[in-house]
């Protein structure tokens, strides 16, 4: 069974690519044929170097208690420019003090990480790759990548002049029930070409599920959040239709949101529907923070069937002329199966990236939640220039 990348460079319908994706493809060879050369001038046996860059973003604390089962990958530092909550951090983790950084280049010179993990807001992810483009550090963000097209383009920009990688980790790029459906729709051409793609996103609120206050402070702000719902789980839609479309690009993306809770989310959307449409297929993205409870659902249609999956192991398939059943899902290869096993594996040069966490694929996706943003404020369609 081919791996991730392979499935992904491997797609019949891929499109033609603009200036930018070339140039994000061209350094992303570049990168790897650099990674994989120092790969083997070095033990595959020793633990990849990781410092977290930033504390304010909740999943941090999952990150860390994945690490600590791990022996392939060793926490060199942690930065965070708020003293607070590093000496917390420190103290919940038992990290000794001498890996506590307020600031990100001493904390690079000092401990030499291989890669950055970021947890700051997304509004400062422009600030921390471009840091670690300076060092020729590789990066892995938190979903989304940027909270602008400009800032996105500024990224790739930097990743190309520091010949690293840039890679965005969302949790349903790991879900089996994602790998089956991609399986189906392009190795299996289950049905036909795809059509049409609902994804189903989102929480009852981060208020409400008890998110940080460091964590819910800047997830309400509309400049470090780039909106509310929009952007912290439209990415999900919009990454997943990006890969399954094969970096296409849409034509129109058209955006209704609302506040629902202003008496919580004062400043930012809690509540956002986009529409995309692509030549033939169309996605359509519901992210919210007004579910009963966790979600985060997908459908696809094609010609003649259908996949629906639940979560990151259920899924369902109907094709015309047959019954519903549920279909098998399988593991990922071990090089694929968590972000902390691609990123290895990327930094180590046994994978190129491709697919929901390329930087390809996401500066697309920063561009269709601008243009979401952009329709939601003027009630308009917005064309993809």
């Amino acid at each position: 069974m081919a791996s991730f990348p392979a499935l992904w460079s491997q797609s019949e319908a891929r499109p033609r690519l603009s200036g930018l994706a070339r140039l994000v493809l061209v350094a992303a060879c570049l990168i790897a044929s650099a990674t994989s050369a120092r790969a083997q001038a070095t033990p595959e046996a020793r633990p990849l170097r990781i410092a977290i860059a930033g504390l304010v973003h909740g999943h941090v604390r999952g990150h860390m208690n994945a690490m600590v089962k791990r022996t392939d990958v060793e926490l060199v530092g942690v930065y965070d420019p708020d003293a607070g909550l590093r000496e917390k951090f420190g103290a919940t983790h038992r990290i000794d003090a001498a890996k506590l950084f307020a600031d990100l280049d001493r904390l690079i010179t000092t401990t030499k990480p291989e890669a950055l993990v970021v947890y700051t807001n997304t509004f400062d992810h422009l600030a921390v790759i471009e840091i670690a483009a300076r060092h020729g550090v590789h990066v892995m963000v938190e979903k989304p990548l940027a909270v602008s097209t400009a800032h996105a383009r500024a990224i790739a920009a930097a990743a190309a002049r520091g010949k690293i990688h840039v890679l965005v980790n969302y949790e349903t790029t790991w879900y089996r029930s994602h790998r089956a459906i991609w399986r189906l729709m392009h190795e299996e051409k289950t049905g036909g070409r795809i059509r049409k793609i609902v994804a189903m996103d989102g929480h009852h609120g981060p208020k409400e599920i008890g998110t940080q206050p460091e964590f819910f402070d800047w997830l309400s702000d509309p400049v470090r959040n780039g909106g509310g719902a929009l952007y912290d789980f439209g990415c999900y839609g919009a990454n997943i239709a990006t890969w399954l479309l094969d970096n296409q690009r849409p034509r129109r993306v058209t955006a209704v949101t609302q506040t629902n809770k202003p008496a919580i989310y004062a400043r930012v959307d809690d509540e956002a529907t986009i529409v995309l449409e692509y030549d033939g297929a169309q996605a359509i993205i519901q992210a919210s923070w007004n579910w009963p409870d966790h979600r985060k659902d997908l459908e696809v249609y094609t010609e003649s069937a259908a996949a629906w999956a639940t979560g990151g192991n259920a899924l369902r398939t109907k094709v015309r002329g047959q019954p519903i059943a549920d279909a098998p899902v399988e593991d990922w290869p071990a090089d694929e199966q968590t972000a902390l096993d691609y990123l290895t594996a990327v930094v180590r040069g046994r994978l190129v990236p491709g697919g929901p966490t390329s930087l390809e694929n996401n500066v697309i996706v920063s561009e269709i939640l601008d243009a979401a943003r952009e329709s939601a404020k003027t009630g308009k369609a917005v064309t993809l220039k």
